[in-house]
């Protein structure tokens, strides 16, 4: 005997399966691009997913939208697990109306991020739309801005992160913007408030839509991603990787890998500093030798490269680390640097990963272009993103600290728990030419030989002022440490730091300088 009832249900779930049919998933594959449900069943464990609202169907009878009837109705939402730890996902799906954002789209979004807020666990988003759902006009948009509602007040509370994998223009950009991370997919994602056609009506630019917008373009130029992919399975694995590195919520603790322990010596540091003061070197390779093998992860890679973020790890515990990069323009902080390390500096700070701080830093960069845009305000992002964090924070002077960039990285006066300095550190108002140029000026220029007492000057104030042991006399560092000895130190130091707590101001919140 036919159970009629069981049959409609497999029929039904067996049409929301197919999404917008044979032809538009192969179309889908065409492009290089996976599927909703293909980037779902990769991103979680085997298994895991449970889908909620499998069969919603849009309300909308305008233009013909009540013949066209698709299960799911363009995005796939539900939850399920990576390495074991419970993540809540959606997934739109580019065959169903091109991803479209309708009423009914935006209400299984939200209530996915519903539920992750009140059971503390991520929310991914994979994101593949062509946009808001025109025929429903400002249903769609009401339903983006419900969105964007949820994206902010989950702020700080569960992390968020926002794979582009496929098209997000208009409205669409702004709930990505919100989250905590953005990978986008090389040739085969762009973001874009105006696209190309309007770009062209409006200034008379053209530009293709993967100059405009694409993965390359916000990786080095606007900053808005700060991962890129090569592929869907690229980016699902870089997904899993950087969920690694961070705590389910804003009151949990980040995931300790097991640890054996090595040798926690590292002489090549001994050296890695070059005799020339003005010659650079790779702060990469300071990273790779202090961090766990292998452990370093990147982020904003490409973008204002003056300095370097991104999460290691430390005895098998989870860190984040800023660095200045004397690669890039002798790793001076400038109006991107800053607000690059600020929102890093402010994502760990939400989320109890302890923070680490390598400084090398001669200065703000100077010229009418900084000033113009703002230094002083994007600077004081960085100055305030460290004044304002609890979590434990440790910094290393490898060489330069000069002037105010020395405050603002991290010092020992705006809250820094631990400062170590190396033994050929200069912590200095500026340099030693600069200052005894201005000090000595009249000395300098009544010399029988100026050149000669210039030099001599000079020396005398590197002698007394471009050196750690001034600083440490003060306290304003706690020990001048053997470089090779580093990592142990801060392995110690942060082991010493597990416990902190620190009781903040009563307010509602600060006013960061936007």
């Amino acid at each position: 005997m036919k159970n009629n009832k069981l049959e409609l249900l497999q029929e039904k779930n067996k049409k929301a399966l197919l999404g917008g049919g044979t032809n538009r998933i192969e179309s889908q594959h065409a492009k290089g691009k996976l599927t909703a449900r293909e980037r779902i069943t990769l991103l979680l464990d085997k298994g895991s997913f449970e889908e909620i609202g499998r069969l919603v169907e849009h309300r909308s009878t305008d233009f013909g939208l009540e013949k066209e009837i698709y299960p799911g109705d363009g995005v796939v939402t539900g939850f399920g697990r990576i390495d074991g730890r419970l993540v809540y996902v959606y997934s739109q799906d580019f065959t169903v109306f091109g991803g479209s954002l309708s009423e009914t789209h935006a209400e299984k979004i939200c209530k996915i991020m519903d539920l992750a807020v009140k059971n503390g666990a991520p929310i991914i988003g994979l994101n593949d739309s062509g946009g808001a759902r025109i025929q429903e006009g400002v249903n769609s948009l009401g339903g983006y801005a419900d969105i964007f509602y949820r994206n902010t007040k989950a702020s700080g509370v569960v992390p968020q992160l926002s794979a582009i994998m496929g098209p997000c223009a208009g409205g669409a950009v702004y709930s990505p913007a919100i989250t905590d991370f953005i990978i986008m997919v090389e040739q085969t994602s762009y973001m874009f408030v105006t696209g190309p056609n309007v770009v062209k009506t409006v200034t008379n630019e053209d530009v293709t839509a993967e100059e405009l917008g694409g993965a390359a373009s916000h990786a080095i130029r606007s900053g808005v991603t700060h991962l890129k992919a090569i592929d869907d399975l690229d980016c699902i694995n870089q997904l899993k990787k950087l969920l690694s590195y961070i705590p389910q919520n804003s009151a949990d603790l980040p995931f300790d890998m097991p640890y054996q322990g090595d040798d926690e010596l590292r002489p090549k540091l001994n050296t890695i500093i070059p005799e020339d003061a003005n010659k650079p070197y790779d702060m990469k390779e300071v990273i790779r030798e202090i961090s766990d093998k292998d452990s370093f992860f990147e982020i904003h890679a490409e973008y204002a490269e003056n300095i370097v973020v991104g999460f290691a790890r430390l005895g098998g515990k989870s860190i984040g680390i800023v660095a200045n990069q004397p690669m890039s323009l002798a790793g001076v902080l400038d109006v991107k640097c800053s607000i690059k390390a600020a929102r890093f500096v402010r994502f760990c700070d939400c989320f109890n990963i302890p923070l680490l701080v390598l400084v090398d830093v001669p200065g703000f960069l100077p010229g009418t272009d900084q000033e113009w845009n703002a230094i002083i305000t994007n600077g004081a992002k960085l100055l305030y993103a460290f004044s304002d964090a609890v979590v434990p924070r440790i910094t290393v002077i490898t060489r330069k600290a000069y002037g105010g960039a020395y405050d603002v990285m991290n010092s020992k006066h705006i809250g820094a728990d631990l400062n170590y300095a190396w033994p050929g550190a200069e912590i200095a108002v500026m340099g030693a030419k600069g200052a005894s140029e201005i000090i000595f000026k009249r000395e300098i220029s009544q010399a029988d030989d100026p050149k000669a007492k210039a030099l001599e000057k000079e020396k005398e104030y590197a002698d007394n002022f471009s050196n750690p042991y001034r600083a440490a006399a003060r306290g304003f560092i706690d020990e001048v440490i053997e470089p090779s000895l580093t990592r142990k130190k801060l392995i110690t130091g942060f082991a010493m730091l597990e416990n902190k707590t620190e009781n903040q101001p009563r307010r509602k919140h600060g006013n960061l300088p936007l």
